[in-house]
Order: structure tokens, then C-alpha cells, then sequence
């Protein structure tokens, strides 16, 4: 077979009713998923939540990642794994399980808590905004937050690097609209678009719900990677050279107050020879980033029963 990436879905790939499907079908999905949800709330808002329930930070992240974890159990029982692996946000959480760094039900337990934090973090802020910059130089837009925010309008940062052509600002509301406004003028952006968020993610701002993620690692275990798994913050896997010092810990502490570099991890990616990825979540929105970064590229993608099927027979025959 071969060789494989597996990329996991972040915040805002979530649907109504996601995972249901392969929960009634499936076995090793619905076994995988019963461990790391004991009382059951975490299908409840799965399957029967609302658009807006599941938006709320403090149901998304455990539900995408119970989910996601639940898929990779399924792919595994059909003998499909993956030689690297890699997520947007706390679809990392996901990866690190992939590679073994996290039990699932540890992994779910964990973006529980941390979109509690976050939650409480966003909170201190009454206007926040999070938009898309699509077409934008990376250098000028860089440059265009860092001058919204020296004039006084507010903090407002890049905080996404998509993939070629997409990056996402994120910080004070009145900030992120003075950026898209001058947008097009100062970086040849072709469009912004207004994301809805409950906070300024991935910025400095969220710097209360890095502690508390410290506090709580503290009384964790991190097993050793079973598979490389690409970091959000620095687009490769830990180098005891490179990141002498450095644990998946902090990485993680960081994650949510840096900026995301999935392009870079794309890029690493096909530099090490693996051009087929499969996506895992509720959507194909990564895959079109990965065929932004290689048109060379293959990308599959599970999510209900039929991907499930599709992948299978495209992957083993």
C-alpha cells in the first residue's frame, strides 16, 4: 500500500448528526467511540445537536475529536494507517493519538479542557473577529496588522498560514475589520471573508488558556510517536537536534496562542515523498488546501459511510 497521510479536520468542519451514521454501521467505529464517550453527551450532541450547539468551542472540540479518533479506529480495523500525520488546530490532538502520543479517550479528554480555557479565555473579550484573507502576500499582510495595530486600533494578527493564496487574521473586531478594509491596497488580497469565531484563536491573547493547558499537561502522560507527527508551530515533528529541549507539551501550550503553519506541514509532507492524504472529519475543506499546495496530489477523504466505503476500495482494492 501506499504510503499515507492522514490530516485531521480543525474547529468549523463540524456538522448536525456527524458520525451517526458510521456509529449504526460500524463496529470498530462504534466501540472506539463508546471508550472515549463513557455517558454518552458527547454522541448526544454528535448526533442530535444543533448547528449552534455544536459551535459552542465547549462542545466542538471534544466532538471532532471523539470523531476523528473513532474514524481512525475504523480505517485501522480495515488495515489502512498512516505513515505521517498531521491536523489543523485541534485536529493535532487527533494526530498525536494516531501516532499513539495520546490514548483516544486521553485525546478527547484533553480538547475537552482545552476548549473550556479557550472558551474562558475569549470570554474577557466583548469584540473579536477572525476573517480569511484569500490572494493576500504573506510578507504585506504581516505588515498591514502590524500597522492597524501601531496606529491604535487594536491588536489584530495572521494566525493561520492555510495553504498558497489563503491565510485567516484573527484578533480585536475593530482591528481584523481595519485590515480586510485595506486588505486588497496593501496586500493584493482578492477577497476577505468574516469567519464566525468565539475568540481570538492562536493569537497572544489566548495567552490565560496556554497556562492552564501547562497546569494540566503537568499530570499527563506523553507517549513516545509512534509515526511523525507535523506540528502546527513549527510544520515538522520533534528533532532532539532542531527542538533540543523542547516536548509535545509545549508545543501544544503554544499552539494556542502562535500562528498555524499548515502550509508548511503540506510542504514537509510532499518533500518526504507522500503525496496521498486522508482527510479525516466532516469535510473535504483540507484536501482542497493540500491540491492548492500539489496538483500531483491524491486526497481522500472519511466522513460518513460512503467516504468510508470509497477509500476503502480505492486504498485496498
Amino acid at each position: 500500500m501506499k504510503e499515507l497521510a492522514f490530516i485531521y479536520d480543525g474547529q468549523g468542519a463540524q456538522t448536525p448528526g456527524m458520525g451517526k451514521d458510521l456509529y449504526e454501521a460500524y463496529p470498530a467505529f462504534r466501540e472506539t467511540m463508546d471508550a472515549v464517550d463513557p455517558d454518552g453527551s458527547i454522541r448526544e450532541l454528535c448526533f442530535n445537536g444543533t448547528e449552534e450547539q455544536l459551535a459552542d468551542t465547549r462542545n466542538t472540540q471534544p466532538c471532532m475529536v471523539a470523531v476523528e479518533v473513532s474514524i481512525t479506529a475504523l480505517l485501522a480495523d480495515a488495515g489502512i494507517e498512516p505513515a505521517i500525520a498531521y491536523g489543523l488546530s485541534l485536529g493535532e490532538y487527533a494526530a498525536l493519538a494516531a501516532a499513539g502520543v495520546f490514548e483516544p479517550r486521553q485525546a478527547v479528554e484533553l480538547v475537552a479542557f482545552r476548549g473550556q480555557v479557550m472558551d474562558e479565555a475569549a470570554r474577557a473579550f466583548s469584540d473579536c473577529g477572525m476573517a480569511a484573507v484569500l490572494g493576500a502576500d504573506p510578507s504585506s499582510l504581516e505588515a498591514l496588522c502590524a500597522q492597524v495595530e501601531a496606529e491604535g486600533l487594536g491588536f489584530v494578527a495572521v494566525t493561520n498560514y492555510n495553504c498558497p493564496g489563503q491565510q485567516v487574521i484573527s484578533g480585536e473586531g475593530a482591528a481584523v475589520e481595519a485590515a480586510c478594509a485595506r486588505a486588497k491596497e496593501a496586500t493584493g488580497a482578492k477577497r476577505c471573508i468574516p469567519l464566525a469565531v468565539s475568540g481570538p484563536f492562536h493569537t497572544r491573547l489566548m495567552a490565560p488558556a496556554g497556562e492552564r493547558l501547562r497546569e494540566r499537561f503537568v499530570s499527563e502522560t506523553f507517549a513516545p510517536a509512534r509515526i511523525p507527527v507535523l506540528h502546527n508551530t513549527t510544520a515538522r515533528a520533534l528533532d532532539p537536534v532542531l527542538d533540543a529541549g523542547l516536548t509535545v507539551a509545549d508545543i501544544l501550550v503554544d499552539q494556542v496562542q502562535q500562528p498555524i503553519h499548515f502550509d508548511r506541514c503540506m510542504e514537509n509532507m510532499l518533500a518526504a515523498g507522500i503525496t496521498t492524504t486522508v482527510e479525516i472529519g466532516m469535510g473535504k475543506s483540507l484536501s482542497k488546501f493540500v491540491k492548492k499546495a500539489s496538483k500531483e496530489a491524491e486526497t481522500l477523504a472519511v466522513f460518513d459511510c460512503e467516504s468510508f466505503e470509497s477509500v476503502k476500495e480505492a486504498l485496498n482494492g
